[in-house]
């Protein structure tokens, strides 16, 4: 399971904001979510998009 959207805010604990996310099962998105919070004991890892990648 992967979630990807724009980066809003984080916390001393790692709590992450996102907007405009959407979440992925085995490189299908199964659809947007929008505004999330994801607790810092539930992420694995984060990346930045790939240069060029389109993030509109």
């Amino acid at each position: 399971m992967e979630y990807k959207g724009f980066l809003v805010s984080t916390d001393n604990y790692m709590n992450m904001q996102l907007a405009n996310c959407e979440e992925y099962i085995d490189g299908q998105c199964t659809g947007a979510l929008g505004e999330v919070l994801i607790r810092c004991n539930n992420v694995l890892y984060i990346r930045g998009a790939p240069e060029g990648e389109d993030m509109s």
